[in-house]
């Protein structure tokens, strides 16, 4: 009990910043081509249950571009998807190269997808552990198969109390 009174609970609040584009054209040249390039990639996912198809493009600081999508499987949780497909991909082929920038698209064929996507939390964490990994942001853009893009600076945006090596 005197703990509690010498220490009162605060409440604190965690806001994010991220900047919203009407569109694709809105993004400059070298976004833009990154985007494209998830966009076809996403058309070639192997998503036959969810029928959800992701693509990700991702700009290596060696100018490389490494690209992934989801990938299913009957056992679901034996799937992965299309940011961990991208970044393991590149870790496993450039292991000395940093991850600039990650742009995800994401559509359905059950349904126009007009929102932007972003990663799930297995994503998020995989993404978290190559920015601690290499101690620079990673840009992250996403969007549906259409409409608007949004662009965060760093993981940390989207996963602010995020878990990584120096809790073990």
């Amino acid at each position: 009990m005197i703990f509690l009174a010498l220490n009162p609970m605060k409440k604190l609040q965690v806001t994010t910043t991220y900047t919203l584009y009407k569109s694709i054209s809105e993004l400059d040249n070298e976004v833009q081509e990154l985007m494209h390039i998830a966009i076809e990639v996403r058309k070639k996912a192997y998503a036959p249950y969810s029928k959800f198809n992701v693509g990700a493009a991702i700009l290596l600081d060696n100018k490389q571009i490494v690209t992934g999508n989801n990938q299913e499987n009957a056992a679901f949780p034996s799937g992965l998807c299309a940011e961990r497909v991208a970044i393991y991909s590149a870790g496993a082929n450039y292991p000395k190269s940093t991850i600039k920038i990650i742009v995800i698209s994401a559509s359905s064929s059950k349904h126009k997808v007009t929102q932007p996507i972003a990663p799930c939390g297995a994503c998020r964490q995989s993404i978290a552990e190559y920015e601690n990994k290499q101690n620079k942001d990673i840009r992250i853009y996403f969007m549906g198969e259409t409409g608007p893009v949004i662009k965060v600076n760093s993981l940390k945006d989207l996963l602010p109390f995020g878990f990584d090596s120096s809790y073990l």
